[in-house]
């Protein structure tokens, strides 16, 4: 950027848009960080002010040309890169907030979690727990709640509730905090000083194991829900995500192609989905598609708000009191990619593919492309093998009634 001696004659001749039609900034070449900012696309002529505050570089605009005699706006830069030099941004509100105050400016209006901008609802939900976990905490303000309170807290919820609750509601004061931060002058955050006093939080294991496949796979089949019983198989021979495969509509499904759609938008990963389907799958979507009573859902449910199957949590239930075998929707992803790596001829990429996993750290991974017959045939061999497990004789040849 260039630098000059500005005078109110030199400012007066600095032209907008700028002839290259790039934004452009002359800086005083006597009081530094201050200068003009000429548009690239517009007569827009600002004075500016500029200066490391915290770790990060603030541009601030005093005024514009016109509206600002050189003298008022050499004050005014001098004034505002003091307060920048001290640390102080003036680009954030000198808000106060509550604990309270903070949670549902960020989260917005507890009876709206479906329209957060760029949460998900069911994350809007875990995070208002904090409103039950927290509650002394609420009216507080933030710069008055302390390490030693959040130490306390951490230890009582875990000897109280849970560890995993205990660690679940400072995550979700962290996450809080910091958006506070973003918009007022705070501390540093309480929590980050937590450091190794987390609970640990083993990882989930539980499956369906392959010896409980053929007795599992039966009980799936006996449940009254078609659509239910339906969506559980999904699950089982996709390791489709729960939510994603509840809220699954026909729009979504490509049975032309064979293939099911999901946009980003309604990724957990916030990623498009292309995924081929196995004969198995294609062959219950065809007989579910005579079902659904032209529901836009391939699982319609009786739930007003989604009207789509929310739960299948009576059904695992059901499935629990006949054989013994307690697993949850989330489990069916877990089975899925289980018997996925136990699989001649499927490969570490393929797998990660079908599960919609990021290859982002894996600098291998992403030179690898996957194309759709290569994944169609991974896809097959998975079905075919859980397929077999499970006690269904030839997948490829199987006739709907045989597999439902």
């Amino acid at each position: 950027m260039p630098s000059m001696h500005l005078t109110q004659r030199a400012v007066g001749k600095l032209v907008a848009p700028h002839p290259d039609g790039k934004q452009t900034i002359y800086w005083d070449d006597e009081l530094r960080g201050f200068g003009v900012q000429c548009s690239g696309k517009t007569n827009q002529r600002l004075y500016i002010a500029q200066r490391d505050v915290n770790g990060k570089s603030r541009r601030v605009t005093l005024g514009t040309v016109t509206g600002l005699t050189l003298e008022e706006a050499r004050r005014r830069a001098e004034d505002v890169l003091d307060d920048l030099r001290r640390g102080l941004d003036p680009k954030k509100k000198e808000k106060s907030y509550t604990l309270m105050e903070a949670l549902t400016e960020y989260l917005g209006p507890k009876e709206k979690k479906n329209e957060h901008p760029s949460l998900r609802p069911a994350s809007v939900a875990l995070y208002w727990q904090a409103e039950r976990l927290l509650k002394p905490w609420l009216d507080r303000q933030l710069r008055e709640i302390t390490f030693e309170m959040v130490d306390r807290k951490h230890k009582e919820l875990a000897s109280e509730i849970g560890e995993s609750t205990a660690n679940l509601a400072m995550r979700i004061l962290r996450i809080v905090w910091n958006y506070a931060a973003d918009r007022s002058t705070l501390p540093d955050c309480p929590v980050a000083k937590l450091r190794k006093r987390w609970y640990p939080e083993p990882r989930r294991t539980r499956c369906v194991s392959f010896e409980q496949l053929p007795t599992f796979y039966q009980s799936v089949r006996r449940l009254d829900n078609p659509a239910v019983r339906d969506y559980i198989l999904l699950m089982l021979f996709t390791g489709m995500r729960r939510r994603e495969a509840a809220s699954l509509r026909w729009s979504n499904v490509d049975m032309a192609q064979k293939l099911i759609r999901l946009p980003r938008e309604v990724t957990k990963a916030k990623r498009a989905m292309e995924l081929p389907m196995s004969t198995a799958i294609f062959d219950m979507l065809v007989a579910r598609r005579q079902m659904v009573n032209g529901s836009p859902f391939v699982f319609p449910g009786s739930g007003e708000k989604t009207g789509h199957v929310t739960s299948a949590d009576r059904a695992f239930e059901e499935i629990e009191k006949a054989t013994g075998i307690k697993v949850s929707a989330h489990d069916m992803r877990r089975t899925f990619a289980s018997v996925a790596a136990d699989t001649d001829g499927v490969s570490w990429i393929a797998l990660k593919v079908m599960m919609n996993h990021t290859t982002k750290g894996d600098v291998t991974a992403g030179y690898v492309q996957i194309s759709n017959d290569q994944l169609r045939h991974a896809v097959q061999r998975v079905a075919d093998r859980i397929a077999g497990l499970c006690g269904v004789a030839s997948v490829a040849d199987q006739k709907v009634a045989k597999l439902r």
